[in-house]
């Protein structure tokens, strides 16, 4: 399942250009089931969903970040746990709303209608994807952000079989997927990661791209992102 959430804080807003961690929390703190909530937050497994980057309508720009003028502004957030996105609703709907220390109001919440995909389906990204991988340097491993490449693209079809088998608890699964890309539309992002510890730096990729194969991992795909970190604002796509 899909939604569009809208908010509104004051006039003249300025949104960070690293608001991942600060977008995450507040998913975590609007969730109207407690348990729920905390269950999620506490997994060291995937936590099975995503969100947009945010969009501001005419927006402007200064050395820190995203001014929104008349303090609105929207992202999607989708997830395989159909109770999840209803216990967000409700949140968004029924809590205060506190985000970058301002006072938020709700202006809507949007469901969004899943498309029929077939077997081969043309997406674009509306958050960055990352894919990671360990290699050694000086005899130590260290993880690095992979750029697009055989190796991009094959990490992003290891990491959503792996979420597939993990959300249906089985083992492994004959369903196949190829991801690829034309190349026409991609751009790197450096993103930091302001959690409360150290910060963290990350190289992702916003671009077009083609899943090819069944059609249940390709709605998974939809609905719970590509790549990692997908809970912190990572791999969602929408139909080009």
């Amino acid at each position: 399942m899909r939604i569009k959430i809208t908010l509104k804080g004051p006039n003249n807003l300025e949104i960070p250009y690293n608001y991942n961690y600060a977008l995450s929390s507040l998913i975590y703190n609007t969730i109207a089931d407690s348990n729920l909530a905390k269950k999620l937050h506490a997994s060291d497994s995937f936590k099975f969903f995503t969100f947009s980057q945010i969009k501001v309508k005419q927006p402007k720009f200064n050395k820190n970040g995203i001014i929104a003028k008349n303090g609105i502004f929207s992202f999607y957030l989708s997830s395989p746990i159909n109770k999840l996105i209803k216990s967000l609703t409700c949140g968004f709907l029924e809590k205060k709303i506190i985000f970058l220390n301002e006072k938020m109001n709700t202006m809507t919440v949007e469901l969004i209608k899943t498309p029929i995909f077939n077997d081969k389906v043309r997406f674009n990204t509306i958050s960055p994807i990352i894919i990671r991988a360990k290699r050694e340097v000086n005899g130590k491993l260290r993880i690095w952000d992979l750029a697009p490449s055989e190796d991009f693209f094959k990490g992003i079809e290891n990491n959503l079989i792996k979420k597939y088998c993990v959300f249906n608890k089985i083992n492994q699964t004959s369903k196949k997927i190829k991801a690829q890309s034309e190349m026409a539309n991609v751009k790197r992002k450096r993103i930091t990661i302001n959690n409360d510890s150290k910060p963290t730096y990350h190289r992702a990729y916003l671009m077009d791209l083609i899943l090819e194969g069944d059609n249940d991992l390709i709605n998974f795909a939809y609905d719970v992102g590509l790549g990692e970190k997908n809970s912190m604002g990572f791999g969602m796509i929408k139909l080009e």
